[in-house]
């Protein structure tokens, strides 16, 4: 059974684009099978991973639509070992068609039902908001990975992402937990970042990932250049970090899996 990861957060600038398509790169890097959904209008992620977004003839949103199978609009980008559904502006109008269509929460778990069992990992990228592209994909993911800056809202932030998480449990799908808070572009030389980092630690014990990804000059220039970190300087202190994580996350799901059996 793969993991679908959705990488949410309702604030913008946290990483979350970041994130998605380095721990793809990194997951691809020990030889897992990874697809990554873009699920942002913004299409930062089909971007970052070297694909022009206004040159796509089939994108994320004709398949929400249900006007191309996933398999149609899946692309393989020349700078990554990973399989992409991109996106771009077109999806702001599926997000308006898709309040008048039947089983609107559910379109993309239907279409990565068709494909998932050729994946270990599919992660979907979501938008900094809570509309209905963001629910499709807590719909369809079995966890939510959240990234977020040790900052003074970011507590904040993190209860209402929470409540909406446990609410899409209670109602449609109750397969859903937390993966993990991610601690992003963190500054060790900041009081504040350490403080809140300390009330993560305090607060959500199990759920904090050892690995903390720093502010890194590389891991920003990367998306310009189209391609992950991992590609771009894989000795920066970004691409370890990235790296990292794919080990953490591997080593959790193997103890996870360990248990159940």
């Amino acid at each position: 059974m793969s993991m679908i990861i959705a990488i949410a957060n309702q604030k913008g600038g946290v990483g979350k684009t970041t994130t998605c398509i380095n721990l793809a790169a990194s997951l691809s890097a020990t030889k897992r099978r990874v697809l990554l959904v873009d699920m942002d209008p913004q299409g930062n992620a089909t971007m970052g991973s070297g694909v022009e977004k206004n040159q796509l003839t089939l994108t994320s949103c004709d398949v929400l639509l249900g006007e191309a199978s996933i398999d149609q609009a899946m692309i393989r980008p020349e700078n990554t070992d990973y399989d992409l559904l991109p996106a771009n502006g077109d999806l702001t109008a599926a997000e308006v068609a898709l309040l008048e269509m039947q089983e609107r929460e559910s379109r993309l778990r239907n279409a990565i039902s068709a494909v998932e069992d050729r994946y270990d990992y599919i992660l979907v990228d979501c938008p900094p908001s809570l509309n209905m592209l963001t629910l499709n994909a807590l719909v369809a993911a079995r966890s939510v990975m959240i990234p977020m800056q040790c900052e003074y809202y970011a507590l904040e932030g993190l209860s209402a992402l929470l409540n909406t998480v446990e609410k899409i449990k209670q109602t449609v799908n109750p397969e859903l937990k937390v993966e993990g808070l991610l601690r992003t572009m963190f500054d060790p030389r900041n009081n504040l970042a350490n403080d809140v980092s300390g009330q993560l630690l305090v607060h959500f014990p199990d759920q904090v990932y050892h690995t903390v990804i720093p502010r890194n000059v590389r891991l920003a220039e990367a998306p310009s250049h189209g391609m992950p970190v991992i590609k771009y300087d894989k000795a920066s202190s970004g691409a370890v970090a990235y790296l990292a994580l794919a080990g953490e996350l591997l080593r959790r799901h193997e103890k996870a899996a360990v248990a159940v059996a």
